[in-house]
């Protein structure tokens, strides 16, 4: 799977990519996500687009902000552009959704995103409601990695993980918050060989329920591990209080949809999200017979045939380099 085309919304709005000065008329501030593109304003650094961006859109109105790519000639890390931004925090107290690095696969793969700690962004914008971060770790590069320390966010309703390998850290660092007003979160845990280390241990307090007393959808996607996880989906305590469940897009097998199958119930779900998996034909029909019958939604779709080399299958995620 690659990142073939920009969002066209985020946070419920339109997305608006600034353009250069001089070119097309601009919407009101808070109609639109504005998106901050380094290569649609020209090639410019991104302190000059930020100062643009600034200068020409009311930032008191801005609801929602969508970070592209932001070199414009060599690659270069996020944490200075999250600095710039972190520093003008004040002039934008409307803010409530950033999304950290709407970047396609030709622009940059994911693995190559270099990110840094976002904890900044929880304890600056106290009243964000929507926080999206897509990459991971910096690939021996001798970057900062993508991380994340345990915060206490009063109004965080949507948290948001995409990553070829998502650090355990983070992954702990996520259960270790305290989020009460939390709704979505969705986890693309990756691949060991991209930073990917994450452990099923790791999840534990987000299985467990409780921690996120509002959360109703649970997304733990993109895994090599996809049979344990649904192996511990099977018995964990926060189904109960989901609507909908996302699984998807990793090495799911049967042995996984047999967990599924001999587990808890999820003929409660409004959705179960499975698509990208490597489940026979039998046992897909025995899930939509057994939750999908009971009128859930279940995504079935993009069934992937294992490659073989040899005597071995080799299985893969939907999204890793």
């Amino acid at each position: 799977m690659a990142f073939a085309d920009h969002f066209e919304t985020f946070h419920g709005l339109p997305v608006f990519t600034l353009p250069e000065p001089g070119g097309e008329s601009l919407p009101a501030a808070g109609d639109v996500a504005w998106r901050l593109d380094c290569f649609e304003a020209g090639d410019i650094p991104f302190p000059e687009v930020w100062r643009s961006f600034t200068d020409r859109v009311p930032s008191a109105e801005v609801r929602a902000l969508v970070i592209g790519p932001w070199w414009e000639d060599e690659y270069s890390e996020l944490r200075p552009v999250l600095e710039l931004i972190l520093a003008d925090a004040g002039r934008f107290p409307a803010l409530r959704a950033l999304f950290l690095a709407d970047v396609t696969g030709e622009e940059c793969e994911i693995s190559w995103l270099q990110l840094t700690d976002v904890t900044p962004v929880l304890e600056t914008f106290p009243l964000l409601e929507e926080l999206g971060v897509r990459g991971g770790d910096s690939q021996g590069l001798g970057e900062e990695p993508l991380s994340l320390r345990p915060v206490r966010h009063e109004a965080l309703r949507v948290l948001r993980f995409e990553s070829g390998g998502l650090p355990g850290q983070v992954v702990r660092a996520v259960g270790a918050c305290e989020l009460p007003a939390l709704e979505r979160l969705d986890l693309w845990l990756g691949v060991e060989t991209y930073g990917g280390d994450a452990t099923v241990a790791d999840l534990a307090p987000i299985l467990a329920g409780g921690r996120f007393p509002a959360l109703r959808h649970l997304g733990l996607q993109d895994s090599e591990v996809q049979d344990e996880i649904a192996a511990a989906i099977a018995s964990a305590p926060v189904v109960a209080q989901l609507e909908s469940l996302d699984l998807s897009m990793g090495i799911l097998t049967d042995a996984g949809g047999e967990a599924l199958l001999r587990g808890q119930p999820l003929t409660h779900l409004k959705r179960l999200d499975l698509h990208h998996h490597f489940l026979g034909d039998s046992m897909a029909e025995r899930i939509e017979a057994a939750v999908g019958s009971a009128g859930t939604e279940v995504d079935l779709s993009e069934r992937q045939e294992p490659h073989r080399w040899r005597d071995e299958e080799w299985r893969y995620v939907a999204v890793s380099e």
